[in-house]
């Protein structure tokens, strides 16, 4: 057996109990005060309509967008907090929403969220959507709306990544919604409120609301969602939803839509396989059923007037034979849409065909590279791409690689070749026998034994049917929708990863024992991981996924640590300056038994990093419930603590009267099996 990493030096945790943590914040009600806001500055240059044009308000004191910027660099130019005091850091405040899962809603939360800082407030969602303003340096809860969505609504996970902040800037000071919080729902809704007050913006849809299930079709609760933020470009209020994976066919449309942020009222509409419905599909008609959707969070660039949609793939996953041209052509693909008009401007694609579900979960970045206004694109293959964001042009290499045909099912076909990125990659060296693991001779015997079973010959070996193929990253990246982080003084990306495989098999249709959401009882649903035991119906075959390899004994992956980390790489030269395993074994053990060991393995994560001045990057993800901060220079930890529950979200920064705040969800995630709850923790250097 091969022996386990060693320990990295890493500072050990405060002590806290997970299931237990010090209560600040008041969780009632209470009456909202007018927020302080930001000083306003300069609208957008050459903005199509200067009276739309979005106030994009400076970061540094204040955390404005999902991605910290209007550029998603997750980077903040407050330098309080350094690696030289980092550890005196210590919990300024817990916040708990109060939204934890019901009986019918347990195994289904993960909540996600990243909160906005604007003036002194902060403002966030919980996992079923209930919006919250609580005070930033106090914690103190300002007000909360709560739409109400059932539990039948969830999907896979209760998440709500984030919300989308709009400062209308012909508003008065004081005038209702001046600044409107929104939000994509899980029973498919836009909902904005008064960033001062909790309440409805009337004026938007119908009292504050738009209802996004409008000509998709039949309403089935928890096949069509949204999970991640808005965004809006020069007033467009930009959306696409996630459409629950592996179900069928005929499921709903990954259409994307753009409303007017103020009025709510209908723009344009993008459905890929059906451009003549960009003004909405004819009476009677709804948009083309199970295309390519967009259940990540997009970008906007306002002076190009593009939004950028990292776009999945069709309903059905892991088969592709009666996919369209235009399906084929927009899946797994960056796609650049005119922003006030919806239409294409450009797009480029990661997976050609994609049976792998390696569906673009990352938000991209906004950068300038060598003189380019360029946007940095990661993958769930680990590839990381920098594009011309006027035109979609790889700036950095971009090579053509033979792809394998082992075990490929007739009719579907697999592309021939498929693009990699040769500028860099997060992807490893293809599996052998050898790597198969255990912690004993017995269950590495084991893991040995499938592996000889399973088709595979490397990156994208195609699914069969008459045995198991492994997939090499697997369907969790890579990269996901923790995206990366990008240091413009610097020069550095900070890319966290996973490094597990999947094992799966497609399921001949008459071995099929599960149903498409749509035609299940109540109280009915899938079972385990995403893709395990899904219908796929429609197509020849379901499919079973066992994500991370895992043993069905140990329950531990089938393969040796690492199985995470987290790498700085040059914008330069796409050379690795440092990389590390992120995590350790103290939450992970065979039998799903804690090790309470505190070496470093590399856990799989989930969330991203946020990188400051300071030279610090502050990151949670790991299945070891901890928040810990980086030197952005050595890669070493500096300082870490306990969460009461799983960190899995994006971590912020902000300032309020002087003082650097840096705040992490700890909601946990039953994917990652880490323990679910509703708190929000906030860190400062003692007073």
């Amino acid at each position: 057996m091969d022996s386990a990493p060693e320990a990295e030096d890493e500072p050990e945790a405060e002590d806290a109990t997970e299931a237990d943590a010090s209560e600040e914040a008041a969780t009632e009600d209470s009456t909202a005060e007018d927020a302080d806001t930001a000083e306003a500055p300069e609208e957008a240059d050459a903005a199509p309509d200067a009276s739309m044009a979005s106030v994009l308000p400076d970061v540094g004191a204040d955390w404005p967008f999902y991605g910290g910027d209007a550029a998603a660099t997750r980077f903040s130019p407050l330098d309080q907090i350094t690696a030289e005091n980092v550890g005196e850091l210590e919990q300024a405040f817990v916040f708990r929403t109060g939204d934890m899962p019901s009986e019918a809603a347990d195994g289904k939360y993960a909540a996600e969220t990243t909160p906005l800082k604007l003036g002194n407030d902060l403002l966030l969602c919980s996992a079923k959507n209930i919006l919250i303003s609580i005070d930033g340096a106090t914690g103190e809860e300002n007000w909360r709306f709560d739409p109400g969505v059932p539990d039948e609504a969830i999907p896979y996970s209760a998440s709500c990544r984030g919300v989308t902040a709009y400062t209308n800037p012909e508003a008065a000071e004081g005038d209702i919604c001046a600044t409107r919080v929104i939000e994509g729902t899980l029973d498919a809704k836009l909902v904005a409120v008064d960033a001062a007050t909790g309440a409805p913006c009337e004026d938007f849809g119908e009292n504050g609301t738009v209802d996004l299930w409008q000509d998709i079709g039949e309403r089935v609760p928890g096949w069509y969602a949204v999970t991640a933020p808005p965004v809006v470009v020069n007033g467009v209020l930009i959306t696409g939803a996630q459409v629950k994976d592996g179900q069928a066919e005929d499921a709903p449309s990954g259409v994307i839509r753009g409303y007017d942020v103020l009025t709510g009222e209908f723009q344009w509409a993008w459905d890929l396989a059906n451009p003549d419905n960009s003004d909405g599909p004819a009476e009677g008609e709804v948009y083309t059923r199970g295309t390519p959707n967009m259940w990540t969070a997009a970008v906007g660039d306002e002076e190009l007037d593009m939004v950028y949609l990292p776009m999945g793939n069709s309903s059905v996953d892991y088969y592709g034979s009666n996919r369209t041209e235009a399906e084929n052509e927009f899946a797994t693909s960056l796609v650049a849409l005119n922003a006030a008009t919806g239409e294409v401007e450009w797009s480029f694609q990661t997976v050609r065909h994609d049976v792998w579900d390696y569906d673009l979960g990352s938000q991209s970045t906004l950068i300038d590279y060598q003189g380019t206004p360029a946007i940095i694109l990661p993958s769930k293959q680990g590839d990381i791409y920098i594009l011309d964001r006027a035109t979609g042009e790889p700036l950095t290499p971009v090579d053509e690689v033979e792809a394998p045909s082992l075990g490929e099912i007739e009719p579907d076909f697999i592309s021939e070749t498929q693009p990699v990125s040769a500028w860099h990659t997060l992807r490893m060296e293809p599996l052998e026998e050898r790597d198969a693991w255990g912690f004993t001779p017995i269950d590495q015997l084991w893991c040995r034994i499938q592996f000889r079973r399973a088709n595979y010959d490397g990156y994208l070996t195609p699914p069969s049917s008459d045995q198991p193929w492994i997939q090499y990253p697997g369907y969790n990246g890579g990269s996901d929708w923790g995206s990366v982080a990008v240091d413009p003084e610097r020069g550095l990306i900070i890319a966290n990863y996973n490094d597990v495989p999947n094992y799966n098999r497609l399921v001949p249709r008459d071995e099929v024992t599960s149903v498409p959401i749509n035609e299940q009882q109540a109280g009915e649903g899938s079972a385990g991981a995403e893709g395990a035991a899904d219908p796929q119906a429609g197509s020849p075959y379901g499919i079973n996924v066992n994500a991370g390899w895992r043993n069905e004994y140990t329950g531990m992956p089938c393969v040796r640590p690492p199985y995470g980390g987290i790498r700085a790489i040059d914008i330069e030269t796409g050379e690795t300056v440092w990389d590390r395993p992120l995590g350790t074994a103290r939450r992970n053990g065979p039998f799903g038994i804690p090790s309470y060991m505190p070496f470093n393995i590399g856990t799989p994560n989930n969330g991203g990093a946020v990188i400051t001045a300071g030279g610090l990057v502050f990151i949670g993800a790991a299945t070891d419930n901890l928040i810990r901060a980086i030197d952005i220079e050595t890669g070493e930890t500096v300082w870490s603590d306990v969460l009461p529950a799983g960190g899995q979200a994006n971590p912020i920064t902000y300032e309020i009267d002087g003082r650097q705040y840096v705040m992490i969800a700890a909601t946990g995630h039953h994917f990652m099996e880490t323990p679910i709850g509703d708190y929000m923790v906030a860190y400062a250097l003692p007073e």
